[in-house]
């Protein structure tokens, strides 16, 4: 398959959880994957562990950052096919409510989960409409439900579902997808205070992502249940 051929993708926060997951299957299914993750060290094994590191082009950074963004543009190249914003920041740790929550952390919320997506979107749109290519948001079920404590964070989400929802009208060409996997046992939970044990592993949600990369779905959003194919299990 020459270079042209290839698939690529662009995954953030692909260091770990359910970015590391997916990006392993699509190196495995033969994609080329731009991936970023905020530590470099933990970046760089998490590529070293894949099927076939040479298929992935690893930029450390902050999607925040303008620069770092800037880079993952440069290096995802002409055409893109796929776009996963799945890098997000919980915010301050323990949950506060929103009477109390911290307004800096709040923007910092906003800032990774919400601005940044959208920004990494208007970057690459020329590239994915000559792919015809995809984006799939990563949200939250606090997206659309009420929590104590995860006001912030749910708030960062319902932003970017409502972003997914008008970009997908204003550019039709380009499927874009809200994806809420549901509970995993990621770092995220762990850093909410929630025990990570017994839940499942992200390993076990890609395949209903891929769904959304594969399969010929409207846009819209979806959650891991519905997408889950027939016979598979948690």
């Amino acid at each position: 398959m020459s270079a042209l051929q290839t698939p690529r993708a662009v995954v953030t926060g692909g260091s770990r959880g359910l970015g590391l997951a997916l990006t392993r299957e699509l190196v495995s299914r033969g994609w080329h994957v731009v991936v970023d993750g905020r530590d470099p060290d933990v970046l760089a094994a998490a590529v070293a562990g894949l099927p076939d590191p040479t298929r992935v082009t690893a930029i450390a950074g902050d999607v925040a950052d303008p620069f770092h963004r800037a880079a993952l543009v440069e290096a995802a190249g002409p055409r893109v096919d796929l776009l996963v914003n799945n890098a997000s920041v919980l915010g301050a740790v323990p949950l506060p409510p929103l009477a109390t929550y911290p307004l800096a952390d709040l923007e910092q919320v906003f800032a990774v989960n919400t601005v940044a997506p959208l920004r990494l979107v208007q970057l690459l749109l020329p590239a994915l409409e000559r792919g015809r290519g995809r984006i799939v948001n990563v949200s939250s079920d606090a997206a659309v439900e009420a929590y104590p404590g995860w006001g912030g964070y749910g708030a960062s989400k319902a932003a970017l579902d409502l972003l997914s929802a008008v970009l997908a009208v204003e550019h039709p060409a380009v499927r874009t997808y809200v994806f809420d996997p549901g509970d995993m046992g990621t770092e995220l939970a762990a850093a909410a205070g929630e025990d990570p044990a017994g839940r499942p592993a992200p390993e076990s949600v890609v395949p209903a992502l891929l769904r959304l990369v594969e399969d010929d779905l409207p846009s819209g959003r979806y959650t891991a249940e519905a997408l889950r194919p027939v016979g598979a299990t948690r």
